[in-house]
């Protein structure tokens, strides 16, 4: 079994990360980032309103039971920020979700939620980030059809104090908890999001603190109901464990904070289906800054990533390959 140890022994001696993503400007108009191309070959239909899904004995809402279609163009966006906690834990979570509305334009506050029930998404934070400091991923994803729930975690974000970055490894329990609280709002009547998310189909992301986070979550305190994880600038908290889940890592091959080859042996050490888009050139996270280089490559790469596993979108698995492949930019790798 790997050390779960040791990536955090690693990124207690970082304390402050200087990189260009966790002090990013959050984008003032979301993208629905794909490759050109045809509407049609985006998905046959937009999402439709679904029957509530009903609770299996773990616990997990079963997903739509009817037929579902990723959209097939860019959605509006709302945002609104929800008070979570795990024990004493305070877990304020920021949550991006398609909108009613014309799309583009900043997310609008508690704004109605699109017609349709939409997979859900947890983003983590890397080491004293906050959520928004990633809008500039989470509201792209919001506008192509995911709710995104990104907690800022107690002793790691920005403003945390004490800050502990040996923490994370208790944040894998806080996203778990966060999801569970997050998906309660389905059958909550009259919140925005009740009947619009799909507890049947959950993923996970995170940046480098929030990466390995991501991976713990499939690993020693794995959560059964997550169905894909994206591991960017992080690596492993153990050996995953359970149900074969897809994993996308994503890893710019200069990074001097978490070594590019710690991404690469969690890779290897991953027999589940993997692919892995290497940002050449590419530091901890500049490249997720919109406009640097590498930033459509993996925007496009995630996006595509999280339609095929949360949307059943073969289409989208179909483009992994041409999203993050570029000459001098990015390559991209896969077993899936």
């Amino acid at each position: 079994m790997l050390d779960r140890r040791a990536p955090l022994r690693l990124l207690a001696l970082c304390l402050v990360l200087s990189v260009a993503a966790c002090s990013s400007p959050a984008p003032e108009s979301p993208v629905f980032a794909q490759p050109s191309g045809s509407a049609a070959a985006l998905g046959a239909a937009s999402a439709a309103p679904s029957a509530a899904p009903s609770a299996s004995a773990s616990g997990r809402p079963s997903a739509s039971p009817v037929v579902r279609a990723a959209p097939k163009s860019a959605l509006a966006v709302g945002v609104r920020t929800l008070k979570f906690t795990r024990g004493d834990r305070a877990l304020p979570t920021t949550v991006w979700y398609p909108a009613t509305g014309k799309a583009g334009g900043s997310p609008r506050k508690d704004a109605a939620a699109a017609a349709g029930r939409f997979p859900v998404v947890l983003f983590s934070h890397g080491l004293h980030g906050l959520p928004t400091n990633y809008q500039q991923l989470t509201t792209r994803l919001a506008a192509a059809g995911f709710v995104v729930a990104a907690p800022a975690y107690p002793f790691t974000n920005r403003d945390a104090n004490p800050f502990k970055p040996a923490d994370m490894e208790n944040q894998p329990a806080d996203g778990s908890a966060v999801l569970t609280a997050l998906l309660k709002l389905d059958g909550k009547s009259g919140d925005l999001l009740a009947g619009h998310l799909d507890g049947g189909h959950l993923g996970v992301a995170g940046h480098s603190a929030g990466g390995f986070t991501s991976a713990g979550m499939l690993a020693n305190t794995r959560d059964t109901r997550v169905d894909a994880a994206i591991v960017i600038s992080g690596g492993s908290m153990g050996t995953f464990r359970g149900t074969r889940t897809p994993v996308l890592f994503v890893h710019g091959d200069a990074d001097a904070v978490v070594s590019y080859q710690t991404g690469r042996n969690a890779y290897s050490a991953t027999s589940w289906p993997r692919a892995f888009l290497t940002l050449l050139g590419g530091d901890h996270g500049a490249f997720l800054g919109p406009g640097a280089k590498g930033f459509d490559q993996t925007i496009k790469t995630m996006t595509d990533f999280l339609r095929w596993t949360l949307w059943g979108d073969a289409a989208a698995k179909a483009r992994l390959s041409a999203d993050g492949t570029r000459a001098g930019v990015a390559k991209f790798e896969a077993k899936l």
